[in-house]
């Protein structure tokens, strides 16, 4: 039984398996939970498809702003391969409050931290590891191409759906407020750098690393990553163009 909470705000749904919701949606699994909501893996009842829904908490939704913001941003980058594509937004009523949701496409894959840890010693070879960034940079690229950024880039909001010679993947958490900014796109740059370090195992094993790598990683200093690369697409083009010794 769901009971709301004493100070009246709405900070979990937990719906269960088989409920259904705004009398379309068929609640198979939650998938997770943040700050602004939690997600859910349904199926469309008229359809049979599976989808995933984003729930949002009435209170980190005023006027529904979050949502068509994260629509909004959904639908601009939609032709960017790393971004999961925007259907639909509906809503339902829970404990006399309406509870806005987005409905997106179901990515199937596994985050980008549970993959890590699938890996012998928890980490990636050096060659996986660059094939891994050079995926990231190319979708963090055209995120960029349109204007945009991410902001909140790491190994948990990262779903890997493929591996192998290269990496398909699929970013989680595109809700970021604000217009990108020179700082913003910095920002994603540098993230990508600090998911290269975490994928390689860290400050563990970085002394053993080759001195191409440590000369991409930059020790994890923000000002040289930025100075060395200063857009995604300039760290792209290094690794495409990578001599080694």
């Amino acid at each position: 039984m769901n009971v709301a909470p004493r100070n009246g705000r709405i900070t979990r749904f937990n719906l269960a398996t088989g409920e259904v919701v705004a009398g379309k949606y068929e609640i198979l699994a939650t998938l997770g939970r943040g700050w602004e909501g939690e997600v859910y893996l349904i199926r469309e009842k008229a359809t049979n498809i599976e989808r995933t829904a984003k729930l949002f908490f009435p209170h980190r939704n005023e006027r529904g702003r979050a949502l068509k913001f994260y629509a909004r941003k959904l639908h601009k980058l939609r032709q960017c391969p790393m971004v999961i594509q925007y259907h639909t937004q509906d809503s339902f009523t829970y404990q006399g409050h309406k509870i806005s949701f987005l409905v997106s496409e179901f990515v199937e894959g596994e985050l980008l931290s549970d993959f890590l840890k699938r890996q012998p010693g928890h980490r990636l070879t050096p060659f996986q590891s660059l094939h891994l960034l050079h995926a990231l940079a190319y979708g963090i690229e055209s995120i960029h191409a349109m204007g945009d950024y991410h902001g909140d880039l790491h190994t948990e909001n990262i779903i890997v759906q493929r591996h192998g010679l290269g990496f398909d993947l699929k970013l989680l958490d595109m809700f970021h407020w604000g217009p990108p900014r020179t700082e913003n796109i910095h920002h994603d740059v540098v993230c990508l750098i600090h998911i290269l370090y975490d994928a390689l195992g860290g400050q563990k094993h970085y002394a053993k690393l080759p001195p191409e790598i440590k000369a991409i990683c930059c020790g994890r200093k923000q000002s040289l990553i930025i100075r060395k690369f200063r857009t995604a697409g300039k760290l792209r083009r290094h690794l495409e163009n990578m001599e080694w010794s």
